[in-house]
């Protein structure tokens, strides 16, 4: 279900405070009188190239009340005008100004325009369905303080399909947020298309986290080209992850024969960095792959290598390799594959994303971006940002939308065993999280929030981990720390629940946790020890890796569709 009637009564009385806007603009000032919108209003440009965003306004506006308001390209009869103007602003920048006959967009760019839409359409939200809407008249001007405010979604763990990922990005757009990062390869299942290398998707798209057998899921390019241009029009840029050298499990059971070799509980995870066929085989992939994706940046990923790398340990072609190169250790081997593969990213002129480990590798400052992932590893982050890269925030705490929202939630992550407020501590990062010297550093690009699909198998289960934390990542990525306010936040989020409702989305309410029980796809099972005679007993103890790093949780066994259950890592 697609992202349905967005626009609202706007309240009696306003501030900057209170304008019931998600994230909340740089200023506000009120007016005085109404604007009429009917089906008298004409939409027009100052621009030819503004068309788009203005068929986009009409679209949305017969979507939510059935209203038919024309677009003319005759600027002076136009009662909705959106000018493009010659002024220094940030990206996304833009003046919204109701007037009581017309209504003015004006920015430096199309995006600023887009998000200007975007407030309007917020502004008009809760006015009932009908051929005329009264907006109070005021004055918005408004700036994004990060101009990466990112999501990422795993769809290799669980797949969703391209209809859920357009719903994704209709409320990316809503609440302002520009960057979709898209993971598409790991070891539970190949998601995109390489029509080279067929078998990736074909035997690599084969199962899912919780099941093995689960039928072929992945992306066709054409799917791939839709999705791309879906996310185009409202100014949110995809960028795919395709991991190496580890969590490469799936790619090896499409095609063997560039498998680095498997270890316990890993098996077939890396890629081998001694056979020169794997070069080629990622770096055709990787053309492939560039070639859908408008961009110019590809993630590689990069990360816990170290779970499989043991098991280039002791193979004579891996060892003949580190004697030629003089490498002393495994960790030399992986930097040197990581170096190559950004080489072929970069020879086609984008710019190579990837973890945190990846710091230690030497690439090129001018061409690399770090996310920034292990908050328990703060020298991760300064390291990233002594070799002078650029660096995106997504520590697990808060960032990970997988972790649990409530304390009495059962599925999900935790750290170490304990709950924290995901939702409010969401809201209030990076700036009550994080030291002040690195928070002002030119290197840091923005935020993102990253979602894990482990115990998410199912759209009402996705919908329950995303939203409302969403709508609080939008306002910290988007509104500067000193115009914050959670309480004013809180009050404006729970207008959205309406929101909610009418799209379908299966929401937790951080108000009222009872309203919306928690949606539960695979619901951990405690294991009881086992007594034996004398009161000696053993427990049945096994560490649960989650991705990204262990969390101190109780091993939860996961029910599947078939008999024979297959076991978490």
């Amino acid at each position: 279900m697609k992202l349905v009637s967005i626009f609202f009564l706007f309240p009696l009385f306003l501030s900057a405070q209170n304008v019931d806007i998600i994230p909340l603009p740089k200023s506000y000032v009120n007016g005085a009188g109404q604007f009429q919108l009917n089906s008298n209003t004409i939409i027009g440009t100052n621009d030819t190239s503004l068309l788009p965003q203005a068929n986009y306004l009409q679209t949305e506006l017969r979507k939510a009340d059935s209203m038919s308001i024309p677009v003319d390209q005759n600027e002076t009869i136009a009662s909705i005008d959106l000018q493009l103007v010659n002024k220094t602003q940030l990206p996304g920048s833009y003046n919204l100004k109701i007037g009581p006959q017309k209504i003015t967009i004006q920015s430096s760019g199309n995006e600023g325009i887009f998000y200007g839409i975007v407030s309007l359409l917020q502004l008009i939200r809760d006015q009932p369905a009908g051929n005329n809407i009264g907006l109070l008249t005021c004055e918005i001007n408004d700036a994004p303080r990060y101009q990466w405010r990112g999501f990422m979604l795993d769809e290799s763990r669980h797949f969703f399909g391209k209809e859920k990922v357009e719903q994704l990005l209709d409320w990316m757009a809503f609440y302002k947020l520009n960057k979709f990062h898209w993971h598409l390869t790991d070891v539970n299942g190949w998601r995109i298309e390489i029509k080279k290398y067929p078998r990736l998707t074909s035997v690599g798209g084969v199962g899912n986290h919780s099941d093995t057998l689960a039928a072929v899921k992945y992306y066709t390019q054409d799917d791939i080209r839709e999705i791309v241009a879906y996310a185009r029009d409202r100014f949110i840029t995809v960028i795919p992850e395709i991991d190496m050298p580890g969590h490469a499990t799936a790619a090896n059971k499409a095609y063997p024969e560039f498998s680095g070799g498997s270890v316990p509980k890993y098996p077939n995870f890396t890629f081998d960095p001694a056979n020169e066929q794997t070069y080629q085989f990622l770096a055709d992939i990787l053309k492939e792959t560039n070639t859908l994706f408008p961009s110019h940046m590809i993630h590689l990923g990069g990360d816990e290598v170290a779970l499989g790398i043991q098991a280039w340990a002791g193979r004579p072609a891996i060892m003949d390799m580190m004697a030629k190169n003089k490498f002393t250790d495994l960790a030399d081997l992986e930097h040197y594959f990581f170096r190559r593969m950004t080489d072929s990213v970069i020879s086609m002129n984008d710019k190579i994303l990837c973890w945190d480990e990846a710091a230690e590798t030497d690439l090129p400052a001018d061409k690399t971006i770090i996310f920034w992932w292990r908050q328990n590893v703060p020298s991760q982050l300064a390291l990233a940002l002594q070799k002078k890269y650029q660096v995106v925030l997504c520590p697990r705490l808060p960032l990970y939308f997988d972790f649990v929202q409530d304390k009495n939630h059962r599925s999900g992550r935790k750290w170490n065993n304990t709950y924290f407020d995901n939702e409010s501590d969401v809201y209030n990062f990076p700036d009550k999280l994080m030291p002040a010297d690195e928070m002002q550093s030119a290197q840091i690009l923005g935020i993102q929030a990253n979602l894990w699909t482990e115990t998410v198998g199912s759209e009402k289960r996705l919908d329950y981990m995303i939203f409302p934390r969403l709508a609080a990542l939008s306002e910290a990525a988007w509104t500067d720390s000193a115009s914050k306010d959670e309480n004013s936040f809180n009050e404006r989020l729970k207008s959205n629940f309406a929101l909610y409702d009418k799209d379908g989305i299966y929401y937790y309410n951080p108000f009222d946790p009872l309203v919306h029980p928690e949606a539960i796809d695979f619901a951990p099972h405690i294991i009881t020890p086992l007594f034996k005679e004398k009161h000696r007993h053993h427990k049945h103890s096994v560490n649960s890796h989650h991705r990204h790093e262990k969390t101190g949780m109780v091993k939860h066994r996961l029910k599947l569709h078939h008999s024979k259950a297959k076991k978490r890592k």
